[in-house]
């Protein structure tokens, strides 16, 4: 291979790549099986078929085993050497020969053949598993930076294979090795994608709670420094002052902890960001303005992630939106990182530098609403990301507890064994997450955005929409369907409207009668109106009719009749009780009706009488 390389001259030397780490010595007997290894592996590159065709017989035929379908460990040692030499070989042939390492053709560039074949053995376990990390990272390392975007491109089709379980737990770090090369070796300001790329797939290649991914201390990127001009040049027609106030608060922002730690920093920051955001307000962006500079609208836009500090593009950039933007943003992150709640009282930042936050936040948001295009979408954007952030920093404030959680096994009851219940501070689940909802709980209470009891007219406005014939609602669907629906807008209309309650029973119509008859169209509150009318005066006519007149009893034949005896008296007053009781009811004097209730109790003591 050093052969190769002194005789491809200075072009080739420069394209072509040794990697760090040689493969292991092999001793000098085994050179024979290496270059047998090589050449069987060699022969069925050029194959037009699946690889699980014909890997597994390739294997056996290079290599021999003493097991059928597995290498022992000294096997794989030799069959790693031979394949980390095969592909430096096939490197060398596709730089001589100008083609791209990852082109598969007949003349040359069989390297994506040939980590197929590696992969499904691999992956079928007939081979160790670290076998095809190692030969991708000699692979990254020999090859430049256009050609890694293509042997990247192919590790990001391959990583649902590659992050099994039984590969990933013998190849996770040397993955993780060759992507951290691969990101020293790339320019942050040129490369800006490709290293995007590179961190994605590290964050769905490793588990969430893979610790080596996790800043666990929290430590800020402090090598990140903004450089710009200390002094004003001449004949630069600018406020210097304010270019010196604007590039000052990129060190604030590099290290938020340093802001917060005492007062006189964060009254000088603070004093900084006012003449930053009065300076954006006095010079408000026009809609032609914010197209012009907007690069959302070229698909392939260039941009670097850092703005040049030149103070004579000092003028330009207070036109783009995207710089406003970008200052704003970093001021809704360093608020969201003060505002994040601490491991104690002492990490909480004080009540008078709560309120200056809380005020500065509102106008840097009104500020980002108020640019260019699409203002009010990029601002709920910003809004929601942060709002997720916070479930991110309650996760790492808790010690980065690990999401995957195996299925707990369900174990037998003992009998005569009591379950133990769950033990809370504030008696149950409920009451506890009630009482962490906000940092302050009587804040929480008078909280605008706080879930309060809707009104009468509110409440109804559903049941209303249903019962208008023109909404088209199928009755299936009513809200009158609906028992907790129904019970919970009785309760309201009993404690707000006591009217509306009324109704419920004297339309006779069920609970369509307490809805508010301002809500229901015309003429489903003329019908309902009928209903009640005609009700009423059937009312009124029973009130006027009176009570009706009973039917004559049978008379009972008195022992006085029965025996014709008894004077004549007692007769001429029997007759007229009689009268009395066929007769319409006539007022009577106290004495008359004295007498009256005397005679029906003698009758009534001699039919007694009779009976016994």
């Amino acid at each position: 291979m050093a052969e190769a390389t002194t005789s491809g001259g200075p072009a080739l030397r420069i394209l072509l790549r040794q990697p760090t780490k040689d493969p292991s010595p092999i001793p000098v007997s085994s050179h024979a099986d290496r270059d047998r290894i090589i050449a069987v592996f060699t022969n069925v590159l050029t194959k037009d078929e699946p690889p699980e065709n014909f890997a597994l017989r390739t294997m056996q035929e290079a290599m021999k085993p003493q097991k059928q379908t597995v290498l022992v460990q000294d096997e794989n040692q030799l069959l790693e050497n031979a394949l980390r030499s095969l592909l430096q070989g096939l490197v060398s042939s596709a730089v001589q020969s100008g083609q791209r390492m990852m082109q598969c053709n007949p003349d040359g560039g069989q390297i994506p053949n040939l980590l197929d074949i590696v992969l499904y053995l691999c992956e079928r376990g007939h081979v160790e598993g670290g076998v095809i990390f190692q030969l991708l990272e000699d692979l990254t390392e020999m090859s430049t930076i256009k050609d890694c975007k293509e042997v990247f491109a192919y590790i990001e089709g391959k990583q649902d294979v590659l992050g099994k379980q039984e590969l990933f737990s013998r190849g996770k770090l040397v993955m993780l090795r060759t992507c951290n090369q691969l990101l020293r070796r790339l320019s942050k300001a040129n490369d800006v994608v490709f290293c995007g790329r590179i961190l994605m797939f590290l964050a769905h290649f490793f588990p969430l709670s893979e610790r080596s991914a996790l800043n666990i201390k929290g430590v800020f990127n402090t090598s990140n420094e903004t450089k710009y001009e200390k002094e004003a040049p001449d004949g630069v027609p600018i406020d210097f002052k304010f270019y010196k106030t604007l590039w000052n608060l990129q060190e604030h922002f590099s290290n938020p902890a340093q802001t917060t730690l005492t007062q006189p920093k964060w009254q000088k920051f603070a004093g900084n960001l006012a003449v930053v955001l009065d300076t954006f307000e006095a010079q408000p962006l026009t809609e032609d303005e914010g197209k012009a500079n907007n690069l959302e609208q070229e698909e392939e836009a260039a941009f670097s992630i850092k703005y040049l500090t030149s103070s004579n593009l000092m003028g330009l950039e207070l036109k783009d939106p995207s710089f406003r933007r970008h200052i704003l943003l970093q001021c809704l992150i360093l608020f969201d990182y003060m505002k994040a709640p601490g491991k104690s009282e002492k990490d909480s930042p004080p009540e008078s530098m709560k309120e200056e936050i809380k005020s500065c936040e509102e106008r840097v948001k009104r500020l980002l609403e108020n640019i260019p295009p699409k203002g009010k979408e990029f601002l709920q954007s910003v809004e929601h990301i942060l709002e997720r952030e916070k479930n991110w920093v309650w996760w790492k404030r808790d010690g980065c507890l690990p999401f995957e959680k195996q299925p707990s096994e369900k174990k037998p009851i003992q009998d005569g064994g009591r379950k133990r219940k769950p033990r809370w501070r504030l008696g149950n689940k409920e009451l506890a997450q009630l009482w962490k909802w906000a940092d302050q709980n009587p804040n929480a209470l008078t909280d605008s955005e706080r879930v309060t009891m809707p009104s009468i007219n509110e409440y109804w406005k559903p049941l209303a929409e249903d019962m208008d014939p023109t909404s088209g609602i199928e009755a299936e669907y009513h809200h009158k369907n609906n028992r907790v629906y129904c019970w919970k807008g009785l309760r309201f209309s009993a404690k707000q409207d006591l009217e509306s309650f009324c109704r419920y029973s004297e339309l006779g119509i069920g609970i369509e009668g307490v809805v508010p008859p301002e809500l229901l169209p015309s003429d489903v509150r003329t019908k309902l109106h009928a209903r009640n009318s005609e009700k009423n005066k059937r009312a009124k006519k029973e009130e006027t009719k009176g009570p009706t007149t009973q039917p004559e009893e049978p008379q009972v034949a008195t022992p006085i009749e029965a025996d014709g005896g008894g004077s004549a008296g007692e007769l001429e007053e029997g007759e007229a009780l009689m009268d009395s009781d066929t007769t319409e009811p006539q007022k009577q004097s106290p004495t008359e009706v004295e007498s009256r209730q005397e005679a029906e109790t003698d009758i009534e003591g001699n039919i007694k009488v009779e009976v016994v």
